[in-house]
């Protein structure tokens, strides 16, 4: 396993037992061409050691797939550029302390997808046409405290990179795409963002959508508890990637298109899943 196909990258600081269940939610796939880089920023509690003790209970070729390095880090998005240097995968994949892969086939179908695995199982949907110069590949999440898929864009276009993206636990990335520059640590929200859009706009890279439901994302986060922050990097972002023009287009069209009662309907547990699923038919014929 010199070169495997991906590497999960999974940062923690003080996560408790959620480290070790995410852990478990990798350990759980049936495919296996996969390393866990666990990048711990310094955790006082007693994650490190129930995960080192999980581990003792792995055969050695499922222990020898996962390595923990503990180093000081700035921010999450500090550790995950320190993750990138010592992750040896050909596509990077960072899951949150929290999340999970969604079920036992997630990386199974990622790789179909991608079109490296060997096997292709006949009730998987596989790209028969895959771009080859295609760097990041992307799905769909579920939203564990909504209990709803989230469906991604399947068309990345200038709009779409305005409104919503995937987020990091949607997306594998080409690992040439953190060779060149990694997240920016000053973003301490919106760094997966921002990233995307240097992808999109600066390196023009192929996006690929692949439908499978990858993770389920326990939500609630950072980002989440910083809404006021996240709006104001976005702000910052989008001004460093668009005109001003085109900003003003895109904010119009979202305050025509009733963005703040679309918003409320996505996240309200009565109408999320008359929303998301609305959602995924209008990506579906768009």
């Amino acid at each position: 396993m010199d070169t495997p196909l991906f590497s999960i990258i999974v940062v923690s600081l003080n996560p408790g037992e959620k480290l070790v269940e995410t852990i478990r939610s990798i350990k759980k796939q049936t495919f296996t061409d996969y390393e866990i880089v666990v990048k711990d920023g310094g955790s006082k509690d007693e994650s490190l050691s129930l995960l080192k003790k999980e581990l003792q209970g792995w055969t050695i070729a499922d222990a020898k797939r996962v390595r923990i390095i503990q180093e000081p880090d700035q921010s999450i998005y500090d550790g995950m550029n320190q993750a990138c240097g010592y992750a040896k995968g050909q596509y990077f994949y960072f899951l949150n302390c929290g999340d999970y892969l969604y079920d036992e086939t997630a990386l199974k179908r990622m790789a179909l997808g991608i079109g490296e695995n060997i096997e292709k199982a006949s009730h998987i949907v596989f790209l028969q046409e895959q771009p080859k110069e295609a760097l990041l590949f992307y799905g769909d999440i579920f939203d564990a405290l909504r209990q709803q898929v989230v469906p991604s864009n399947p068309k990345i276009n200038d709009f779409a990179c305005y409104r919503n993206v995937p987020c990091h636990q949607a997306c594998f990335y080409h690992r040439s795409l953190f060779e060149e520059r990694g997240y920016k640590p000053e973003y301490k929200v919106r760094g997966d963002y921002e990233h995307f859009l240097w992808c999109y706009f600066v390196k023009k890279i192929h996006m690929q959508y692949v439908p499978v439901t990858l993770a389920s994302y326990e939500g609630g986060g950072f980002s989440e508890q910083h809404y006021k922050r996240s709006k104001k990097e976005h702000r910052q972002i989008t001004a460093q990637y668009m005109s001003l023009g085109k900003r003003f287009v895109y904010k119009l069209i979202l305050i025509v298109t009733l963005q703040p009662i679309r918003k409320w309907m996505a996240e309200s547990p009565l109408f999320s899943g008359f929303y998301m699923g609305l959602k995924k038919r209008l990506y579906k014929n768009g």
